[in-house]
């Protein structure tokens, strides 16, 4: 900081608020801390009767807040995403369309481990709706070193930290399995819950089997599936260890690469996801899925939806916070539900 005549402070950042008091009209700051003086304030000032102002120097390699958070948005702004403008060294982004959100988490942690830098976002694997805030980056102080935004986007390397996915998915296959409700015993109550949630990503199903029980049954049922233009297959019931539950080895026998069966999540901890050759996923559901309001589908789905490849180390990482706690007001996604933190 340094005090400096008014007149020769064109340029020059502002270290506190400014009040402006005009008799029986206002009063009020009528320049904030961190305003970069202009040749057509010098005037108001004078006549605010400051002749001398405090002010921070911007000196060879400092940046003021806005121009630093320019360059901290820089880092993080991607396709489908829209920005807010500048303000006190911070910009917020928003999501333009539905989508899945997806953080760079490792290099997120080491530009947050920089010194008087900052951005904060939502969870990454989640799914956004058009309109949603998903992130603010500011710098701390009014002034700041260059080198410190140089040293963040040293670790950028120019692929933004934050992505947003749109939902690639549009036809899913359904297997229904259960001689109580191929033979007609209870109403098919799964495939509805199933097609509810799939709708909210922007798929359909277009085709449907329901099979008798018998691990011969459901492997045809899926074949037949597989011979359709369908994107991702999906096979109600059958997933418990039960001697009459076939669904797991069915999908074994189609083909699929197993990624895992089994998850650390309740409720969900009997669900299977695969793969074919060609890519298509393929899910066993257990039973849970069809009245529990928020299970293992939910945080698998929208990844899915989205054309994400799913590993093991993703199922592995839902460990922490894997635990839905059955909220009698629930607000998933926004809660911690399937925040792991790998």
């Amino acid at each position: 900081m340094k005090l400096i005549r008014t007149e020769d402070a064109v340029g020059q950042v502002l270290c506190h608020d400014m009040t402006q008091i005009i008799p029986g009209q206002y009063k009020g700051p009528r320049f904030r801390k961190g305003h970069v003086v202009t040749a057509e304030d010098v005037p108001v000032l004078l006549r605010m009767g400051k002749e001398n102002l405090y002010v921070f120097e911007l000196g060879a390699g400092m940046l003021h807040e806005n121009d630093a958070a320019e360059r901290m948005c820089a880092l993080c702004l991607n396709e489908g995403m829209t920005r807010g403008a500048v303000g006190e060294g911070k910009i917020e982004l928003f999501a333009a369309h539905d989508g899945l959100f997806c953080v760079d988490r490792a290099r997120l942690n080491a530009v947050n481990d920089i010194d008087e830098l900052m951005i904060a976002t939502r969870h990454g694997n989640t799914p956004v709706r058009a309109g949603d805030k998903l992130a603010g980056t500011r710098v701390i102080p009014l002034v700041i070193a260059e080198e410190k935004l140089a040293a963040a986007e040293r670790i950028v390397d120019g692929r933004p930290l934050l992505s947003l996915l749109p939902y690639r998915l549009r036809r899913a296959g359904v297997v229904t399995t259960g001689s109580e409700v191929f033979r007609g015993r209870i109403e098919d109550a799964f495939t509805p819950v199933v097609e509810r949630k799939l709708a909210q990503y922007g798929i359909a199903v277009t085709a449907h089997e329901t099979v008798d029980d018998g691990l011969d049954n459901i492997r045809a049922a899926i074949e037949r599936l597989r011979a359709t233009d369908v994107e991702l297959i999906l096979c109600t019931g059958g997933m418990s260890v039960d001697p009459d539950d076939n669904t797991p080895g069915a999908i074994r026998a189609s083909g699929a690469r197993i990624v895992t069966y089994g998850a650390p999540v309740l409720p969900g901890a009997m669900f299977l996801l695969g793969y074919y050759d060609d890519g298509r996923p393929v899910m066993g559901l257990p039973g849970c899925v069809m009245y529990a309001r928020s299970t293992i589908f939910d945080l698998v789905l929208p990844r899915v939806a989205a054309g994400v490849t799913l590993t093991r180390r993703d199922f592995t990482t839902l460990g922490e916070g894997g635990l839905c706690l059955g909220c009698p007001s629930c607000s998933y996604p926004n809660c911690g539900f399937g925040k792991g933190k790998g």
